[in-house]
Formats: structure tokens, sequence, C-alpha cells
């Protein structure tokens, strides 16, 4: 099962455009305290099986944590579940810090 990758760069230009697309955050709570991405959903990686219902398996979800791998484990967990339109943000948040935003703070 081969799940894409898409670049923060990708990322801001589909937002400053206004696709419609879930901005899913895996990162801890307490890492949301440190950095976060406006707009953003926000779903712990431990609660995504128990919070799998609210999601809408027919959108398109492009997935980010602090560097990239536990985004990944839940975007091949989505695609287990039959969602076939998830990507994964590559670099996460530390990424989109550097090339993007630098108000966002790195850690």
């Amino acid at each position: 099962m081969d799940i894409p990758h898409i670049s923060v760069a990708e990322v801001a230009a589909k937002r400053s455009v206004g696709e419609n697309f879930v901005f899913l955050d895996v990162r801890e709570h307490e890492e949301l305290v440190i950095a976060s991405i406006e707009g953003a959903m926000h779903i712990p990686l431990g609660d995504i099986p128990s919070q799998l219902p609210t999601l809408d398996p027919e959108k398109e979800y492009v997935i980010f944590c602090h560097h990239g791998v536990r985004s990944l484990n839940v975007a091949y967990f989505l695609k287990q579940q039959d969602f076939d339109n998830v990507k994964n943000m590559r670099g996460g948040i530390d990424a989109w810090s550097l090339e993007i935003d630098s108000n966002v703070s790195r850690y």
C-alpha cells in the first residue's frame, strides 16, 4: 500500500486557493500548545481509532505531525479503513515552520 506524500509548499498552495480538504494534525495535545497551524483539525494519533466515525472517507485528508512519521502511520491506518484520498505532509510541522510560516515555533 503506497501512501502519497505532499510537500508543505503544495499544501500551502492548496490552502491559498481554498481547496476543500481536511488538514489533520495528529500530534499530542502538549505539542499543539508549542506550535500549531491555523485551521487544522486536531486528533492525536492515539485517538484516531475512536474518532473514525466522525471522519468522512469521501474527503481528501492531508495528515501531518512533527516530522512525518506518525502521520504516515495514520495515513496507512485510514487507507486500511477505506479512506482512498489520504496524503502525508512531508517534513511535518517542522518543515512548515522552515518553509512556509516562521511564526510557527520549532521544537
